[in-house]
């Protein structure tokens, strides 16, 4: 098999002597995006990315978290455009949906989250960076708006959930999405989008160290988890292995123009 690409990582969240053995599993991995929750996880990523070839860091603001204040978003714009060169992509960034699902996020919150991830879609527009989303459900239509709106087409929406319309919506501007361990444990959600999505806007991820149940319980989340995920993609799919994760690897360097 050819080496694997995690789409989306937070790699800053794992502990030194972890991220120490992921790096040494170049054999394996080819690359890890490492997204980011804010700016100190931005600074740790682009540390981790100057220590280890590995590692691809995206920057910005996880949206299930309290709003910024105007002097915490300005400090991470501004370093982030100090640092644009050095990033990938801009995110993880998005809409808080389980905050809402939780009575966390009243509706006027709700907007000034949507005016806050239209800063960062601008941000991606004028930087050519692919954009990391964090967008589903309800959430996922917002997005899309916002995303034509402005004319971004190299979005990603990571560990995507949504009704058929809006995937359809998605498919057509050519977005991709990305599936985490969970589609090895069959979940009927999982694999209708794995079926239903073009093979050619598909990518994997573990969105570790989020941990998986399943085959997976009780292990930390690990890059090469991937493996099954393939392998359940190809079952679906009813498409050879190696096409499947030559294919989606392809994807993955294309997307976020890995040399």
């Amino acid at each position: 098999m050819e080496k694997l690409i995690d789409a989306h990582i937070h790699l800053d969240q794992y502990d030194d002597i972890e991220i120490a053995a992921l790096a040494e599993e170049n054999e394996a991995i080819e690359a890890l995006v490492s997204v980011s929750m804010n700016l100190d996880s931005c600074k740790r990523n682009l540390v981790l990315s100057e220590r280890y070839p590995i590692v691809k860091p995206a920057f910005g603001f996880h949206p299930e978290q309290l709003l910024p204040t105007e002097k915490e978003l300005g400090e991470l714009i501004n370093w982030m455009r100090v640092n644009k060169d050095k990033m990938i992509a801009v995110g993880e960034v998005g809409l808080p949906f389980f905050m809402r699902a939780e009575n966390k996020v009243t509706k006027k919150d709700y907007g000034r989250y949507i005016e806050l991830l239209e800063i960062f879609v601008k941000l991606a527009k004028n930087w050519e960076k692919p954009i990391s989303l964090h967008a589903v459900y309800s959430d996922a239509p917002v997005v899309c708006d916002l995303l034509e709106k402005h004319s971004v087409s190299k979005a990603h929406f990571h560990w995507f959930k949504g009704d058929q319309r809006t995937t359809e919506r998605m498919l057509a501007n050519g977005y991709f999405v990305s599936v985490t361990p969970e589609i090895a444990m069959e979940e009927p959600e999982n694999v209708t989008l794995v079926r239903n999505y073009s093979i050619n806007q598909l990518m994997v991820e573990t969105d570790g160290p989020w941990p998986f149940e399943g085959p997976f319980s009780g292990k930390r989340t690990h890059p090469l988890m991937i493996k099954e995920s393939l392998k359940k993609i190809a079952e679906i799919k009813g498409m050879n292995l190696q096409v499947i994760n030559t294919q989606i690897r392809n994807n993955t360097k294309i997307f976020f123009n890995i040399n």
